[in-house]
């Protein structure tokens, strides 16, 4: 018996980081349209309608998620997590984005969210204690470099820092904190039970600042303007982390994170097609070698990630 348990137990991690992996690049897909559709959104709506607005949009859709599924409320101790993941991803990352794209294009602002893998890693090893061997490191290094040069090389970065950068700089330290809470804390309620408790606790803020934001630039856009809202509603603040902070759970925050290394190239390819930004011809090879590298960052191996609790 133990040596069947021994056998299959490889079996089953590797089956669980798989499927962690491909969630966590459903919600990366996901999340690649978040820059391009804040850029739409707020060239006519105001930047703090557009933060604040989005997550009153996803409350109310997890409002009717979590009656759906007669959701358990979380425990005490758990409230103060949810308050950290609620910071840094319902408050947090959309606000300074939002604010940093007034002024800059979404395509420059791919370039400071390069670094988010990266940083989610360093929270990850620091709050949920994983321990990733060099080859991780190296890996997700090197993507990250790779995905730097290529930004430099195709004229996205000019000059040298700016209020713009401060603010996504911003973005990044606090959406790469609510990653590696939520995605711990996932492990125990589950990725979209987290998302779901994270936006209904931050309602008493994000309602009235709406309400203000509203009252002092009533909103007035076309057609494309809502539905880039409705985008970062429904999906970039909703259904996106249903599979990202699922993936997170399952295959551990600082491996499944480094998914995100391929977000600033897909990021890029949008702001073409949808924005017509220029994008360099070099995007191809700096495409093929941040896919390599993402590649070596899911074979290399992280201590096994916590085993995921059902959630009722």
């Amino acid at each position: 018996m133990s040596d069947q348990s021994s056998a299959t137990e490889p079996t089953a991690i590797t089956a669980g980081l798989g499927l962690g992996a491909g969630l966590g690049a459903l919600g990366v897909f996901a999340f690649s349209l978040s820059l391009p559709f804040t850029r739409v959104a707020v060239a006519d709506l105001d930047p703090w309608f557009v933060a604040f607005g989005r997550a009153v949009v996803a409350a109310a859709l997890s409002a009717a998620y979590l009656l759906l599924v007669r959701a358990r409320r979380p425990a005490g101790g758990q409230w103060w997590r949810l308050a950290v993941v609620a910071l840094g991803v319902v408050v947090g990352f959309p606000l300074f984005t939002s604010l940093a794209l007034t002024t800059q294009t979404s395509a420059h602002g791919a370039v400071v969210i390069a670094v988010l893998p990266a940083m989610t890693a360093v929270c990850a090893v620091l709050r949920a204690g994983e321990r990733p061997p060099l080859l991780f490191w190296a890996a997700s290094g090197g993507g990250l470099v790779a995905v730097l040069g290529f930004l430099v090389a195709s004229g996205t970065v000019h000059g040298g820092l700016s209020v713009a950068d401060l603010y996504l700089l911003v973005a990044v330290a606090l959406c790469a904190l609510g990653y590696a809470e939520g995605g711990v804390l996932s492990r125990e309620l589950g990725g979209a039970r987290t998302i779901s408790w994270a936006l209904l606790l931050s309602v008493p803020v994000t309602v009235p600042v709406t309400l203000v934001a509203a009252v002092a630039r009533p909103p007035h856009t076309g057609v494309g303007g809502w539905t880039a809202f409705a985008y970062l509603g429904a999906v970039s603040m909703f259904l996106g982390f249903f599979a990202w902070y699922a993936g997170l759970a399952r295959g551990g925050i600082a491996k499944v994170g480094q998914i995100q290394l391929a977000q600033p190239v897909l990021t890029l390819a949008w702001s073409f097609v949808l924005l017509r930004e220029s994008v360099s011809a070099a995007s191809v090879g700096a495409a093929l070698v941040v896919l390599v590298c993402v590649v070596l960052t899911q074979r290399a191996r992280v201590g096994s990630p916590v085993p995921v609790t059902a959630a009722r």
